[in-house]
C-alpha cells in the first residue's frame, strides 16, 4: 500500500477518499484553491497544500501544481476524484513520468476509453452492442453527410470528458451546424477538447451503468447496475440499484459487457461503462467513464465493497479483495440523491451564500457524503453540489419510504436547494413504481393543462 496519497480534489469526494486512507492507516494531503481554505476536506487531511487562485484553471487544473504539492509533501501517490483532472491522460502521464502513482488508469487506457469515439471502437471489438451512430469524430465538413446516414433525431456528444456538457439533440437538418457549432465550443471550454461525434438519438431510454473494478492480475468485478434514469438537462439527479427494469438474465449480460470491454482495453482500476436501454429491453453502449463516479456510494450500499479501497487495491499492484468472480450479489436497494445549491422555485436557478441550519437525517440505513457545515461560505466557482443523501433497505419499496423520510429530516437555511425537487420526485407515482426514463423530470415537471369547460 502506497505511504502518503494526495487527493487531487476538493469537496464531497476529497472528503470521500480521506476516510479510507483514514480506515487503512495511510496519510492523507489535500491540495485546495484559496476560496477553498475554510472546507471540510483541509480540515481532515494530515497535510494541505494551497495550489492557486479560487479559478479552477488556475489551481485544480494546474498539473505542475499538483504535482509539486504531491512532490513536496513526499506523496507517492495521488487520488484524482471525479471532474477536474480524473479522465485527463497528460495528468496520469504526468504522475507515471514523475514516479506518483496514479489511483486510476493509465494514460493509454485514458485515451482509449475516455475518448468517447475511440471507446466505441473498442466496444465494438468486444462484441458489445453500441448505439448507431459514427465511427469516428465529425468535422464541419463532413456533418451533413454523416448525419443523413444515421438520421435524425441524433444527438451531437463530445467525445472527450462527461457530465451532460456538449451534448446536443438535433431534430432536423435545418438545426445542424448551429448546435454542433455549440456543442463543440461548449466540449473545447470544458474539457480543452472540440471534438464530437453523433449518435443515433433514442427516445425515452433509461440510463444503465455497470460499476467495474479490474486489477492487473486480471481479476475483474462487474457490480450490480445503477439506474441513472432521472436526469435535467443530461445531469443525474437521483441514482438506485438495482434497476427496476433489470431482470437477472439482463443483469448478467450488463455485467458480461463490461467485464469483456474493461479486458480488451486492458483496464486497471475502477470504472463505469454506461449503456442506454431502450423501451423494448435491448441495450447500447454508451460510454466509459474512466474514474469513480459520483453515485458510487449505492453500489457500496447493496454489496458491502469500499470502491475507494478498490482503486488503491488495484493501483499499488495488489489484488481486489475479490477474486471468486466477476459478479457479486444484490443485497437490498439503495437510492441516491443528489442535493445541490439551485433554487427549484426558480427553475433550478444557481443559489449562493452562507449556509445557517444544516441539519442531516440518520437513522438506519441512512447516509449523508458531504464536505458542508453550518457557517460555510459556498465558493461561486465549482460544481453546486452540496450533499449526497444516500439510502439502502431490503426492498425497493422500502428504500423509497426512506428516502421521502429521511429528505423531511434534511433541514439547511441560508442558501437554497434542490430537496424540495426530491421530495416530488419521491412522492410521484412513477417513481414509485418504477417507471422512469429520462424524460422523466420534463415530465414532472410540466405545467399542469388547465381543466376543460364541461
Amino acid at each position: 500500500m502506497f505511504k502518503k496519497v494526495l487527493i487531487a480534489n476538493r469537496g464531497e469526494i476529497a472528503v470521500r477518499v480521506i476516510r479510507t486512507l483514514k480506515e487503512l492507516g495511510v496519510p492523507s494531503v489535500a491540495v485546495y484553491s484559496e476560496a477553498d481554505r475554510s472546507s471540510l476536506h483541509v480540515r481532515l487531511a494530515d497535510e494541505a497544500v494551497c495550489i492557486g487562485p479560487a479559478m479552477a484553471r488556475e489551481s485544480y487544473l494546474q498539473i505542475p501544481a499538483v504535482i509539486s504539492a504531491a512532490k513536496v509533501t513526499g506523496a507517492d501517490a495521488i487520488h484524482p476524484g471525479y471532474g477536474f483532472l480524473s479522465e485527463n491522460a497528460e495528468f496520469s502521464a504526468a504522475c507515471r513520468d514523475n514516479g506518483i502513482a496514479f489511483i486510476g488508469p493509465s494514460p493509454e487506457s485514458i485515451r482509449q476509453l475516455g475518448h468517447k469515439a475511440e471507446a466505441r471502437k473498442v466496444a465494438m471489438k468486444a462484441g458489445v452492442p453500441v448505439t448507431p451512430g459514427t465511427k469516428d469524430c465529425v468535422s464541419k465538413k463532413d456533418s451533413r453527410k454523416e448525419a443523413e446516414k444515421i438520421g435524425f433525431p441524433l444527438m451531437i456528444k463530445a467525445a472527450a470528458g462527461g457530465g451532460g456538457k456538449g451534448i446536443r439533440i438535433v431534430r432536423e437538418a435545418a438545426q445542424l451546424e448551429k448546435e454542433m457549432t455549440m456543442a463543440s465550443g461548449e466540449a473545447k471550454a470544458a474539457f480543452g477538447n472540440g471534438d464530437v461525434y453523433f449518435e443515433k438519438y433514442i427516445e425515452l431510454p433509461r440510463h444503465i451503468e455497470v460499476q467495474f473494478a479490474r486489477d492487473r492480475h486480471g481479476n475483474c468485478i462487474a457490480f450490480p447496475e445503477r439506474d441513472c434514469s432521472i436526469q435535467r438537462r443530461h445531469q443525474k439527479l437521483v441514482e438506485e440499484t438495482p434497476s427496476p427494469a433489470v431482470s437477472r438474465k439482463l443483469r448478467a449480460q450488463l455485467e458480461k459487457a463490461a467485464v469483456d470491454l474493461a479486458g480488451a482495453a486492458k483496464y486497471v482500476g475502477v470504472g463505469t461503462v454506461e449503456f442506454l436501454l431502450t423501451q423494448s429491453g435491448e441495450f447500447y453502449f454508451m460510454e466509459v467513464n474512466t474514474r469513480l463516479q459520483v453515485e458510487h456510494p449505492v453500489t457500496e450500499m447493496v454489496t458491502g465493497f469500499d470502491l475507494v479501497r478498490e482503486q488503491l487495491l488495484a493501483a499499488s499492484g495488489e489484488k481486489l479483495s475479490y477474486t471468486a468472480g466477476h459478479t457479486v450479489p444484490v443485497n437490498g436497494h439503495s437510492i441516491e440523491h443528489r442535493i445541490n445549491a439551485e433554487d427549484f422555485s426558480r427553475n433550478f436557478a444557481p443559489s449562493i451564500g452562507r449556509v445557517e441550519e444544516w441539519t442531516l437525517p440518520g437513522g438506519v440505513g441512512v447516509r449523508v457524503d458531504t464536505h458542508v457545515y453550518a457557517g460555510y461560505n459556498l465558493p461561486i466557482y465549482y460544481d453546486s453540489m452540496l450533499a449526497k443523501l444516500i439510502v439502502w433497505a431490503p426492498t425497493r419499496e422500502m428504500a423509497v419510504e426512506r428516502s421521502r423520510r429521511a429528505l423531511s429530516e434534511f433541514k439547511v437555511t441560508g442558501v437554497k436547494t434542490t430537496i424540495d425537487a426530491h421530495k416530488l420526485i419521491v412522492e410521484s407515482e412513477g417513481f414509485k413504481s418504477g417507471k422512469t426514463d429520462t424524460g422523466f423530470m420534463e415530465r414532472l415537471l410540466a405545467p399542469a393543462e388547465p381543466a376543460k369547460a364541461a
